[in-house]
């Protein structure tokens, strides 16, 4: 794999993999406590009566775990991760304490810019998946990538 990808490097169908990141339960409830405390990500009991049937992490939560995944993966775009939004966001399944998170970022669609010949944008798709290998969140971002210029 290549260190860093340029605009031009990129092409439809490439997939970059991550390491692996394991999530414990203070970490699930420390993040809840600062961004998103409902009781499902906060209290093992409660959580126990709600839709989630025990403690989950905050979808918020997993979003962030997912950056620090694609940040440290094999995917280098030249400039970092630019992000230009989102088309989708889904998180199909809870995320639990104990779940071992790895990402993987296939490449769907490359843009050149016309206004502005030193960059582009392309199209990722970044799966997320814990240990069982299900899908516990997808997302579709559109990345700014600098273009090579020597």
């Amino acid at each position: 794999m290549k260190e860093i990808y340029y605009f031009d490097d990129l092409e439809v169908g490439q997939r970059f993999g991550s390491g692996c990141l394991t999530l414990d339960e203070a970490a699930v409830k420390r993040f809840a406590a600062d961004y998103d405390p409902q009781p499902f990500h906060l209290d093992d009991e409660a959580a126990q009566e709600t839709l989630f049937r025990g403690l989950a992490a905050s979808g918020w939560h997993t979003a962030a775990m997912t950056m620090r995944l694609i940040v440290e993966s094999e995917f280098k775009p030249a400039g970092g991760i630019v992000g230009a939004g989102l088309d989708e966001l889904q998180w199909p399944r809870p995320v639990r304490p104990g779940d071992v998170l790895c990402v993987e970022t296939e490449v769907l669609e490359v843009r050149a810019s016309r206004s502005r010949p030193e960059q582009g944008m392309v199209k990722v798709r970044v799966t997320t998946r814990n240990q069982k290998h299900e899908q516990v969140q997808i997302y579709v971002a559109n990345l700014v990538v600098k273009r090579y210029v020597p």
